[in-house]
Order: structure tokens, then C-alpha cells, then sequence
């Protein structure tokens, strides 16, 4: 095993720093442990040296506490000190910190200064890439990297910032061995590693998500975005106790986070409830009965008819409607009854039996003539349109929600039954029905 990196000796006690210190820096981080704990301790050291030392002396420590606050994550204290760090290394990564605050005006500038001062050309190039490629210039973006192809060969930057550009084209399948070819050139690239987990996390694929966003927190700086979807990825997973650690690290970074002190809420919540997953394929295999077509069933010409009409599609719609109300329909005799009737036995269900446990009933679609063509359009998009966060994406998902037609037609109690899926869920879904000046059934 490696010996473990001491970073007080590394940044405080050491002279220099250069890109050699960057590389060491960043191997010491991977060890974990207590190591961004003795970085923060770092900070407040050279902080304090910062205070009393001549400005020759004060512009070297103003480099290392950049850099030491950069990879921390804390973007705004780090562009702060490097604009003092008058040096090629300080000009670059003051030129990677303010594109991390998005002033890309100002890091373009920051990123002259780098290359006129000596620094590494081709590795200016790449961020000023990167730069128009975060302002929306895939352009020029693209432009800057074609005349960089000679870094093919081994830069892991270079194939990320063509990633991301062919991500733009619409070409995922080469997008995605963009990233693959970063990994393998730099196994610790943080932006790479962060993509391949955000491509497998809308796939689906949660284990390979989590593998990838963990493997992102040991090679700083760690974006928001990480924290966040991993949070999601572990509450999914039932790994309440590891969701929690990632929502307080957003808030340490950021307390006023409202977002992560809400998901924070929640996982904590789920820490205390008791959760049987008996219960959960019992109640998962009831709802996957309440929604089987009545279609399915071999029934008469004119209970299908009548039910056609009355807008009942489903068994569960049987359950929120009365015997009376069926009697009521017009050609809806005794006979089309008791056919029904046993339709439902069979399943262990009955007519009405929502109301006979005090749910109101409310038909879950209005019949589709009582829709203007404006309005049926809206409910067949897909809810992917309504551009919903992780976790609420993944609760559609699992609740088998594809349009928002069938989104409206539930109510927010019936939402908040999901698993994970809690009130901060259910406010940015209410959030995004009102600006389509619609809303959740009962609200």
C-alpha cells in the first residue's frame, strides 16, 4: 500500500508549486481517508500565512491556496486567490475556475494570459475549447479541437471535449467512445467518469451509475451534479445512509442549497421507516392488477360497449365506480352485471371497492371528445418534456407514468405512495403542470 500523501508538507511546508505539485496533489486526494479534511485544514494555514507575509511571498501562497481551493470545489475562493498568483499555472487554473463559475469572458482571458506567460499550448487549447463549448459555441469549439487531433493519441482531455461536442451532434454511440478513451488514457478523469455514470444513470443502469459517480469523488474537484445524482442513485438503492452523506456534502458546499436540504429530509426520513418488501410486491402486483384493460376480457358486445362509453378502461376503474351508476348507463342491464361482476371475483376484486374504502371517485380520464385538440395533444406528450429532475424522472419511471395525460390523471396521494418519491417530488412536478396551466387530479 502507498505511502499516504502529506499535504500540510506538500503545499505548506514546500517552497514551490507547479504542475508536479498539482499531479501530487490530486494522487493524495485518491488515497481518501482524512485527506480533504487535512486540505481544508491546509486552506486555513496558508490563509493565515497569507496575512502576514511580504507580498513577494504572499503571491506563491496565494497559488497554492487557489489551487488547494479549486480542487476542494470551492470555485469562487479559488478564483479569488489565483487572480493575486501572477504566474503561468495560477493564470490557468484562475482560467479554470472562472469557467466553473461560468465568466467566460473573463476566463478566456485568463487563459491568454496562461499561454503568453509559457504555459502548455496545447493544454490552453483544450480549455478554451471547453469554454465555448459551456457558452454554446459547439462551433468553435469543434474548431479548436480539429486542429489538436496530434493529442489523440494520448490526451484523456482531448477525447472529453469531443465527447461532449459529438454529444451536441447527436452521435452518443461515438460520444460514448470518446469517454471510454479518456478512462483509459486517464482512469481519474473526473468529467469523463461523471459523463459514462450520467449516460448509464438515464439508462437505467444504477449499479453501473453508482460505480461511475463514486469513482468521481476521488478525483477532485466533485461538481453538484455528482453529489446530487449519486444522493438519488443510493435512496433508489435503499442506501439511506450513504444518500444523506451526499446531500449534507452539498449543503457544506453550498448552505443554501434548498434542493439538497429538502432531499436531505427525505433520506433522512427513510433511515427511520420500516420498509418490507414483501409488502412492496404484494402492493406492486395489486396496482399491476388495477391497471389490466378490460378489454382483456371476453365480454359481451354490449358491456363493452357500455363500458366504452362510460370511459372505463381498466379494472381499477371498476373499483371507483358504483353498481348503481353502472345500472344507470343506458342498455346496462342485470346481465352485463353480473358479467362484470365475475370478471372482477375472479381477480378478488369489486365493483366500487375504492369507494368502500373512502377514495372519491373521479373518472382518471375525461372522455377523450370532451378534449380540444390543443389540449389532447399536451396529454399525449411524453412527461420527458416537462425536463424533470433525477429523482422525479426515476419515479415516473418506476410508477410506469409515460405521458403527462397519465400523469394528471393521478393524485398527489397516490404519487406520495411511490417509494423515494416525497414532497420536493411532488412540488416540482405541481411546479411544472402549472406552467402548462394544468394540474394533478384533486388539486
Amino acid at each position: 500500500m502507498d505511502a499516504v500523501i502529506d499535504l500540510k508538507a506538500l503545499l505548506v511546508e514546500r517552497e514551490d508549486c507547479d504542475a508536479g505539485t498539482v499531479q501530487k496533489l490530486r494522487e493524495g486526494l485518491a488515497q481518501g481517508g482524512n485527506q480533504f479534511k487535512s486540505l481544508r485544514e491546509v486552506t486555513q494555514l496558508l490563509a493565515k500565512k497569507i496575512e502576514s507575509s511580504p507580498p513577494a511571498v504572499a503571491k506563491k501562497l496565494h497559488l497554492k491556496l487557489g489551487i488547494a481551493n479549486y480542487f476542494l470545489g470551492f470555485m469562487n475562493q479559488s478564483a479569488e486567490n489565483l487572480k493575486h498568483a501572477e504566474v503561468p499555472l495560477g493564470y490557468f487554473y484562475h482560467g479554470r475556475a472562472l469557467a466553473n463559475l461560468q465568466q467566460h469572458e473573463e476566463a478566456l482571458k485568463a487563459l491568454d494570459r496562461a499561454e503568453k506567460s509559457g504555459y502548455s499550448a496545447p493544454q490552453v487549447q483544450l480549455q478554451r475549447a471547453n469554454v465555448y463549448r459551456l457558452k454554446g459555441d459547439w462551433t468553435h469549439a469543434r474548431s479548436i479541437l480539429s486542429k489538436l487531433e496530434e493529442l489523440a493519441s494520448h490526451s484523456a482531455e482531448f477525447h472529453y471535449q469531443s465527447a461532449l461536442c459529438t454529444l451536441a451532434e447527436g452521435d452518443k454511440a461515438k460520444a460514448l467512445k470518446s469517454l471510454e478513451k479518456a478512462i483509459e488514457f486517464d482512469p481519474g478523469h473526473t468529467g469523463a467518469l461523471f459523463q459514462l455514470g450520467y449516460f448509464n444513470d438515464l439508462s437505467g443502469n444504477d449499479h453501473e451509475a453508482i460505480s461511475f459517480y463514486e469513482r468521481c469523488l476521488k478525483y477532485p474537484p466533485v461538481h453538484k451534479g455528482t453529489l446530487n445524482n449519486l444522493g438519488v442513485l443510493y435512496e433508489d438503492n435503499a442506501k439511506y445512509d450513504k444518500a444523506v452523506e451526499c446531500f449534507n456534502r452539498l449543503l457544506q458546499a453550498d448552505p443554501n442549497d434548498d434542493r439538497a436540504r429538502l432531499f436531505l429530509k427525505d433520506a433522512s426520513a427513510s433511515l427511520t421507516m420500516h420498509y418490507n418488501p414483501e409488502e412492496e410486491q404484494s402492493s406492486t402486483i395489486f396496482r399491476q392488477v388495477l391497471e389490466v384493460p378490460v378489454t382483456d376480457f371476453e365480454l359481451s358486445v354490449r358491456s363493452r360497449n357500455c363500458l366504452k362509453k362510460m370511459g372505463i378502461r381498466t379494472l381499477g376503474d371498476l373499483t371507483r365506480i358504483t353498481e348503481a351508476s353502472l345500472l344507470a348507463s343506458k342498455n346496462f342491464g342485470e346481465t352485463s352485471l353480473d358479467e362484470i361482476k365475475n370478471i372482477m371475483g375472479a381477480k378478488g376484486l369489486r365493483i366500487g371497492q375504492s369507494l368502500e374504502q373512502g377514495m372519491q371517485y373521479e373518472m382518471r380520464y375525461r372522455p377523450q371528445q370532451q378534449l380540444s385538440p390543443e389540449e389532447q395533444a399536451m396529454m399525449n406528450k411524453p412527461v420527458s418534456d416537462l425536463n424533470l429532475s433525477v429523482r422525479a424522472r426515476k419515479c415516473m419511471n418506476r410508477l410506469s407514468i409515460l405521458t403527462i395525460g397519465e400523469l394528471v390523471s393521478r393524485t398527489a396521494d397516490e404519487l406520495l405512495e411511490a417509494k423515494n418519491f416525497g414532497q420536493t417530488s411532488l412540488t416540482e412536478i405541481r411546479e411544472k403542470l402549472t406552467e402548462l396551466g394544468i394540474k394533478l387530479r384533486g388539486d
